[in-house]
Parts: structure tokens; sequence; C-alpha cells
């Protein structure tokens, strides 16, 4: 972060971790829960979210002083659609089977409350360079949940990363299923998204006091 300020950096690092928009805020946990029986799906839906966000709150940041007060929330909602429309095309076109999996997840990112939170919060009323960094950093956060939740649901439920198995073959009763091993089946099911969802925000809690107090 040498080439930033504090004060841009912490755009960046605070969603991380003690300002995360998914444990702190409770934003943007449907995806969360929906999505992340799957790795590929968590890194798919975080960068297309990356995008969307980085770039709306620079356009809206671009536009802020245009916009009628009045009209602002369509105007948003119109952004983040064409925006949307460029990551559902762009899905379509180079990972087709993936882009069903995720077809309404990905059509939901509209309304996204993050998105919508930060254009309204943060990007009306600052500068394109400062609204790009707070978008990058909002979406890294709300990544890094989904990919953690994503690592763990694929792995305990399925036995795979990314599609690899990597716990061994559970028919052939190769590595750990020789050993007596099953999947948990309900690692798969959208309720234990929230349980480890809710693990990580104890964990977070727990090592820093003041988010207890707040």
């Amino acid at each position: 972060m040498g080439l930033l300020s504090k004060k841009d950096a912490a755009l960046i690092k605070d969603p991380l971790a003690d300002n995360n928009p998914i444990t702190i805020q409770v934003l943007g946990i449907c995806s969360a829960l929906a999505i992340t029986a799957e790795l590929e799906a968590s890194i798919v839906m975080s960068i297309s979210v990356l995008f969307v966000l980085g770039v709306g709150n620079v356009v809206i940041s671009l536009m802020r002083n245009i916009i009628p007060s009045k009209i602002r929330i369509i105007v948003q909602l119109i952004v983040v659609a064409t925006l949307v429309i460029i990551v559902d095309l762009v899905l379509k076109a180079f990972a087709y089977e993936l882009s069903k999996t995720l077809s309404v997840f990905v059509g939901l990112i509209i309304t996204n409350c993050i998105i919508m939170g930060r254009f309204e919060a943060f990007a009306l009323g600052n500068g394109p360079w400062k609204s790009f960094l707070d978008g990058i950093g909002n979406a890294l956060g709300y990544a890094v949940i989904l990919i953690i939740v994503g690592f763990f649901r694929e792995l305990l439920g399925s036995g795979t990363l990314l599609g690899i198995p990597v716990l061994g073959d559970p028919i052939e009763k190769t590595g750990l299923y020789s050993i007596g091993y099953e999947n948990n089946g309900f690692m798969l099911l959208s309720p234990m998204a929230l349980i480890v969802v809710g693990i990580i925000i104890w964990v977070q809690r727990s090592r820093n006091k003041a988010l207890v107090e707040d």
C-alpha cells in the first residue's frame, strides 16, 4: 500500500476485516448462502461483483454532480444493470455451464445490498479514485467470505475443490475414504452456509473485542 495514503489504503483494508460487508454489515448474505456449495461458483461470483462494484462506483462518482436527486436510485439501477448484463454475456460466452449454475444469482447482483449501498453511501459523495478503491475494498471483503465458505462447503460436502477430488475416491475407497471418512451432505445445504458464516463472525469478533463492544 506504499503508493496509497493511509486513508486510501483503509478504503481497501477495512472491508477485509473490521468493516466486512457480510460479517459486520450483514449485506449481500443471500449469495453467500445460495451459491457457495461450489468453490468455482464462489470465485466467479466474487470476480463478477468486483467488476460491477469497482466500475459502477467510478461511473456513479463521475455522474454524481449531474444526477437529479429524485431519480438517483433509478440511475444507479441502470448503471448496475448494464454492468451485470456485460458480466452475464461474458459468462455465457466463456463459461456457459457455470453461467447456467449461477443464472438467476448473477441477475440478482443488480439488487445486491453491498453495491447499492456503496453507490448511495460513498460514490455519490466522493471522487472517482476514492470511489474505485472503496468499490474494490468492499468487493474483496465480500469475496473473502464467499471463497472461505465455498472452500469448506465443497471440501467437506463433496470432498473436492474446484471439482477436483482432494480427499480420495469415495467409490473406490481411496485416501481418507479408506479409513471410513464420509462426505457431509449437510454442507451442501444452504443452512450450513449460514452456520459457516456464523463461525467466521465468531472468530472475527473473538479476535477483535472492539467489534463485540460495538
